[in-house]
């Protein structure tokens, strides 16, 4: 379902509009201008369901979208440098100086799974019609010693994650029936374990991480009773490795 952006926010005493503190003929205060909006919500709203629950506004998502060409930052990079950028925050629709970040990074990943390739076709259509051939260009030419890399580090989670599903691949190819594949509840325990380094969630990250080795643990328990001699013999050397 597509989120609706509120175009008219009610202002309280102590807000102070951005446009009474930054310079309007700043570049981007200028291109904000020059984008036609309308064109882009009836281009993308194709993609949204009827039903559900609210996305992130079009608009945000795509004004949000072509900061990260703009400036090459990763997902993460540009949703924490946002909250700091009153230029970032007035491109991207804002009325008042906000403190808090338009959406989780994570939002990124489900736009580009929504649109699809044809989506993706269109956005870099409306940044080639911003900024010509150099929106093409610099898909290719950008000097990657000096890119921000959206790069992900292996973590205990995500390592016991693996095991789990490597334990489940090698089920189902071996036709082994198990317990249970824990599908479901490892999406959401990944969930829980994110941000583990902030106070305020530190305690559920601990306990989401340790679930997940437990479960790992269990899988690899399961899948070994199973196994026949052959079997054993076959998958040796990955049990030596998991150490369980």
């Amino acid at each position: 379902m597509i989120g609706k952006e509120d175009k008219t926010p009610q202002l309280s005493i102590f807000d102070t509009q951005l446009e009474k503190f930054i310079n309007l003929d700043h570049e981007l205060c200028i291109l904000s201008k020059n984008i036609d909006w309308d064109s882009i919500d009836k281009d993308f709203s194709i993609y949204y369901s009827e039903i559900g629950r609210p996305s992130v506004p079009i608009r945000r998502m795509i004004r949000l979208l072509l900061l990260k060409h703009i400036y090459n930052f990763s997902d993460e990079a540009i949703v924490d440098r946002w909250i700091e950028n009153p230029y970032w925050q007035y491109f991207s629709g804002e009325k008042v100086f906000q403190t808090k970040k338009p959406f989780d990074p994570t939002e990124f990943i489900h736009f580009r799974n929504r649109i699809g390739k044809e989506g993706a076709e269109k956005l870099l259509k409306v940044l080639i019609q911003l900024f010509g051939k150099e929106a093409q260009e610099k898909e290719v030419l950008i000097d990657s010693t000096v890119q921000e890399k959206n790069i992900t580090y292996p973590t205990d989670a995500k390592l016991h994650k693996r095991i789990i599903d490597k334990v489940n691949k090698i089920a189902k190819e071996e036709g082994i029936i198990l317990r249970q594949t824990y599908t479901r509840t490892l999406k959401q325990l990944l969930i829980d374990q994110r941000f583990h380094s902030h106070p305020k969630r530190r305690k559920k990250a601990k306990a989401a991480l340790l679930k997940i080795k437990t479960i790992a643990g269990r899988q690899v328990r399961d899948i070994e009773r199973q196994f026949t001699q052959e079997q054993k013999d076959k998958y040796q050397d990955l049990f030596i490795i998991l150490n369980y």
